[in-house]
């Protein structure tokens, strides 16, 4: 139950912050990704921030021997930059390019714009089951 409280506290605050810095707007993204055109650098600030806290956050997490509602950290196990890597980050920037969104500001924005995100949402998905099916042939 404390774990369900603390994941519905974080993808609330991630939620509002999302909305709060316009990253639920795709043109706010598109703007950022135009660079020689009408250039919006609000997403670099977003990122900044994001990058400080996790600073702060690795350095706490180094220090814990477990996490406050887990058992252990699930962290990554590799730093390997593979052709997988490499491949669904192209794929990624793509689809971030052309709709404007990422998973997470799409969710967000079922609660202001639903149709559009939903049509994105559905489309991740879909993605998401095609690579499972694809993956496990090889």
């Amino acid at each position: 139950m404390k774990r369900s409280i603390v994941a519905l506290a974080s993808g609330t605050i991630f939620g509002f912050g999302l909305a709060l810095s316009g990253m639920m707007n795709p043109l706010r993204v598109r703007g950022f990704l135009d660079l020689f055109g009408n250039w919006d650098p609000t997403l670099a600030f977003v990122m900044g921030g994001a990058l400080a806290v996790m600073a702060v956050a690795w350095q706490i997490q180094k220090r814990m021997h477990v996490p406050l509602v887990c058992d252990e950290f699930s962290l990554p196990g590799t730093k390997l930059i593979d052709n997988k890597l490499i491949g669904g980050s192209v794929l990624f920037g793509i689809g971030w390019g052309i709709a404007g969104l990422c998973p997470g500001p799409a969710i967000a924005s079922l609660a202001t714009s639903f149709v559009p995100a939903a049509i994105f949402v559905a489309s991740m998905l879909a993605g998401m089951g095609i690579f499972r099916m694809v993956e496990s042939k090889f």
